[in-house]
Formats: C-alpha cells, sequence, structure tokens
C-alpha cells in the first residue's frame, strides 16, 4: 500500500496529543487505580468527574473521568499552535463536510469538537489552565511515576484512509507494519507531530475503538516497580501484557486494564523523528520482534478488545491481518 508523503504546511497546526476523555462506571474505584496505584495526580473533581495529570504536564488535565452508564471514550483532545489555529481546523472541516461546533469545556480555552471522517470524537484547542508544575516536586512521584500523556492507538477499520486523512494534517509517519508481497496492505502505523514515534497509531480492526491511551514514563524500572505494586494490591489480573520492549518504537512497555476495561499503556526509551527526512521503517506483519523485540506475540485480547466510542456504531475492519497471536 502507498506510503502517505510528509506535509510540512498543513492546513492547521496540531503541536501533539493533549488529553483523552473517558466514561467509567463507577468514579471512586477508578479513582482508586489511576490516581492511588497508577500515580497520575488529582488535580480537581466534582461528584461526577476527575481531572488528573502527570508530573510533567503543567496543563491542567491529561486524563478526564467521566461518570456513565457505560465504559466509552468521550473524546480525544490535540493542543493546537495558536487560537488562529482554532479557526483555519473549523474551515478545514467545513470544506471538508465534516461535523464540528465550538464548545464551553471546563478548563479550556475556546475548544472546537469535532468528527474525524471514521467517526472519531476529536476536540482542538489552544489555552488551557495551567497549574503549579510538579516536575521537580518529588513528593507527588507515586506508581509508576508517569510524566506526560504521549498518544493513543486507535482500532480502524479504514486503516489506509486514516493514515492518509491524519497524514493531510501534518502527521508523519515513522514506523508501519505491513504484509509481505507485492500487494501487501499496511497493518498498523505510528504517526507523530511532536518528534518523537508517535502521537497517534492505528490498528487494523472493527472500530472505530480506542486500543489504548499511553503515558511516557523516565524509567523501566518504574515498570517493574508497578508490576510489582498491582500484583500485590489486588490488580494482578490488571496487567494484561508485558513488561517487555517493543521492536517498532524501541519502547520498553506494559499494558495495563482499569476496573471498566479501558486500556493504558506505560513506556520509556522510544527516540526522537524530527528530522525531515526521516523514513518511516517497514515491519513485516509475519516479524515476531515487530510486537516484543524479544519475540513474545501479544494475547487474543490486545487484537481484539477496545473501547468504544461514545454513540459511535463499530464497522467491521475492511480485511483481516494475519497476525501472530500469542497461545
Amino acid at each position: 500500500m502507498p506510503l502517505p508523503k510528509h506535509v510540512f504546511n498543513p492546513p492547521f497546526n496540531v503541536v501533539r496529543t493533549s488529553h483523552v476523555v473517558l466514561g467509567v462506571t463507577d468514579l471512586d474505584r477508578s479513582l482508586a487505580f489511576y490516581q492511588a496505584t497508577l500515580g497520575l495526580h488529582l488535580e480537581d473533581r466534582t461528584a461526577t468527574e476527575a481531572y488528573l495529570r502527570g508530573v510533567e504536564e503543567r496543563q491542567h488535565h491529561s486524563l478526564v473521568l467521566k461518570t456513565s452508564a457505560t465504559p466509552v471514550c468521550e473524546r480525544l483532545g490535540y493542543k493546537l499552535a495558536s487560537e488562529d489555529d482554532l479557526d483555519k481546523a473549523a474551515a478545514f472541516l467545513t470544506a471538508k463536510g465534516l461535523r464540528h461546533a465550538f464548545a464551553d469545556v471546563p478548563y479550556q480555552g475556546r475548544t472546537l469538537q469535532a468528527t474525524d471522517p471514521f467517526g472519531t470524537p476529536l476536540e482542538f484547542y489552544f489555552k488551557m489552565d495551567q497549574r503549579e508544575r510538579l516536575l521537580q516536586l518529588y513528593g507527588h512521584y507515586k506508581g509508576v511515576q508517569p510524566q506526560r500523556l504521549d498518544h493513543f492507538n486507535i482500532f480502524s477499520p479504514e486503516l489506509q484512509d486514516a493514515i492518509d486523512f491524519y497524514a493531510l494534517l501534518g502527521f508523519r509517519m515513522t514506523e508501519y507494519t505491513e504484509e509481505d508481497g507485492r500487494d501487501g496492505r499496511i497493518v498498523a502505523a505510528w504517526m507523530h507531530r511532536k518528534g518523537n514515534v508517535h502521537d497517534l497509531a492505528f490498528t487494523n480492526g472493527a472500530g472505530p475503538r480506542l486500543h489504548h491511551l499511553a503515558y511516557w514514563i523516565t524509567s523501566p524500572l518504574h515498570i517493574i516497580h508497578l508490576c510489582d505494586v498491582m500484583a500485590s494490591t489486588g490488580y494482578l489480573a490488571n496487567m494484561e501484557r508485558g513488561p517487555g520492549r517493543h521492536g517498532i518504537s524501541n519502547a520498553f512497555f506494559l499494558y495495563v486494564r482499569d476496573p471498566d476495561g479501558h486500556r493504558t499503556e506505560f513506556y520509556s526509551s522510544d527516540y526522537q523523528t524530527m528530522d525531515p527526512d526521516h523514513e518511516p521503517l517497514r515491519w513485516s506483519v509475519r516479524d515476531p520482534r515487530r510486537q516484543t523485540l524479544w519475540g513474545q506475540p501479544a494475547p487474543r485480547s490486545w487484537f481484539e478488545e477496545g473501547t468504544a466510542f461514545a454513540n459511535q456504531p463499530v464497522r467491521d475492519a475492511l480485511f483481516k491481518a494475519d497476525v501472530i497471536i500469542a497461545a
């Protein structure tokens, strides 16, 4: 399948992945997981909402938990470079015939909510309230010591179209997985705005659904510590995959599931990709090192289970990839 060309002058300027809004069925139970166990910092809370951030983040929140009848993902948030970029984004969405509207969002300035062509709910903003810098207040370092929200991974039923659309927005591909042979299709792709391996990844599968959100951490040792904590505090079954090292991205990782099944990755050790002539790295879908450099395949749940987006029907993927799955 064709690789998208890098676009250096997109219609509006996305700086990075910013935040995610998750619907949870029991807010107290979710906070016990994300705050007390994983180590995210609780910034504000109401009876039905909680706002959390990592210790590196000066923005008010990178994770919003909202009480919901069912576990869903309400929005994926991106920070733009300026107020003008919000107007440019609105003009772009209008030209593409995509649903969008400005909305009032707590702790954020002017916010543009939209739905991409594939049903993914998005929001764009420039200004968010800022809070005290926690980076060197080491008393706040708990759990896995999450530093900052790094990326989203989305199950995409029309993967090539999704890659092409986000490439138009300036997301540049760093690595991809492809079937072998002359007519091999792309099975997964990693794309960035901020200059590391990815802000956004796509995995072929029924969707659109959120596969996972990911926080960057400073050391694999923090992942080992989190495994000990979760194994000894009643969360053994919530460790889905890892610890290990991806071939793709070189990241040392752990995937965990919260009490509602939402998946979060913690990882470190990826690399810089800001050079304009950076060429995407190809991996064969049959290469066991792509999933884990040490050769361990992912469990079936990792390929099949994800979080539905609110009010969005799930479609089957256009094709089924022949991936390696753990027995």
